[in-house]
């Protein structure tokens, strides 16, 4: 199989990490898969989401912080990984950041754009799975599952504002863009994910 970029996405709650794990069992028969995540993925990364997850910052330290780790992320684990021939799968990317600090923090859009042509080099996934669920379902989902970090703990209208920068960045590349019913059961997930992949012949 040859090197595809797959990211998840979707606010807290939605169920991304169980179906990674299952497509990424499912992938690594064609050929070889990385699974990583944002903000994290290096040592360096991982220690700026220890900050961007539980230190307090303005909107705009966060957002350089968050690019800062995407940065060093995509040098050291995805560009090389996708050179090799392998195939990446991401939890969150850039999308996350134009829906949680474009969305959710009212960040100007034009300023990460600005970023992301920056930071990727034009570098964009060759499909984003976004896990969709209304604010509500998720926050139950989360409050049963575990503590809450400084994004979880925000109110539902965050996430609401979240989850419709979500449905701007489907909009804007339908392409790339692939919605999932989150409200689902696990099968039922797991069998529209199925679906998308074999339309695309993976």
């Amino acid at each position: 199989m040859s090197s595809r970029f797959i990211t998840f996405e979707g606010i807290d709650g939605a169920g991304k990490s169980t179906h990674i794990a299952s497509l990424t069992a499912r992938l690594a028969a064609q050929g070889e898969v990385v699974s990583t995540r944002e903000p994290g993925g290096t040592p360096l990364a991982e220690t700026l989401r220890g900050l961007f997850l539980h230190s307090g910052m303005d909107p705009l330290t966060e957002l350089l912080l968050v690019f800062a780790a995407r940065r060093d992320h995509l040098q050291k684990v995805i560009e090389p990984a996708l050179a090799a021939g392998k195939t990446v799968l991401c939890d969150r990317f850039t999308d996350a950041s134009f829906a949680y600090q474009g969305g959710g923090r009212g960040m100007d859009l034009a300023v990460l754009s600005t970023l992301e042509q920056w930071v990727q080099q034009g570098r964009q996934p060759d499909l984003t799975l976004w896990f969709d669920l209304p604010a509500e379902v998720a926050a139950q989902r989360r409050a049963a599952a575990r503590e809450a970090d400084r994004f979880e703990q925000q109110d539902l209208e965050f996430f609401e504002r979240v989850r419709a920068g979500y449905a701007a960045r489907a909009a804007a590349a339908p392409q790339r863009f692939a919605r999932i019913d989150a409200s689902l059961s696990v099968a039922e997930v797991a069998a529209q994910i199925l679906a998308v992949m074999e339309q695309r012949g993976w």
